[in-house]
């Protein structure tokens, strides 16, 4: 026999329909204003502007990202140091060192979007999984 759960205005609740309630209940209070960032970061470094010829295998187009960091990152290094990625690299499970700041954090930038993201995604998980198993009998529980 199931049992029935109360979470907020909501009764007679099924397991499931419980854990979907604290889903979107834990969505709601995690993606804040942040969140908005994490996006814009990532959609900042995605190559849809126009740019001039590339050699055979680069990504083609440049990004926001690296058209700003270019113009505010002036600075370069004696050696290629600064690991970077592009959609390409990451297809090749390799990075690509640069010695230009500005390349760099116009690289940088969209992934720190990702990480935030990522975070985001593991919180939510945990969060509902803790507060249903709080909830529900021992018959229920997800751990």
């Amino acid at each position: 026999m199931s049992h029935t759960y109360n979470y907020g205005s909501h009764s007679n609740l099924t397991p499931a329909e419980l854990f979907l309630f604290i889903v979107v209940d834990e969505t709601c209070s995690q993606l804040e204003i942040d969140d908005v960032e994490a996006v814009l970061l990532i959609l900042s470094g995605l190559p849809l502007l126009p740019t001039r010829a590339k050699p055979l295998g680069a990504t083609r187009g440049t990004s926001v990202a690296s058209v700003m960091s270019r113009s505010l990152f002036r600075y370069e290094l004696k050696h290629k140091v600064l690991p970077t990625f592009t959609w390409q690299s990451m297809k090749q499970f390799r990075w690509i060192l640069t010695h230009r700041l500005s390349v760099f954090v116009g690289r940088t930038i969209p992934g720190a979007g990702w990480v935030l993201l990522a975070n985001d995604a593991y919180q939510i998980t945990h969060n509902t999984v803790l507060k249903y198993d709080r909830i529900v009998g021992s018959e229920d529980r997800v751990f």
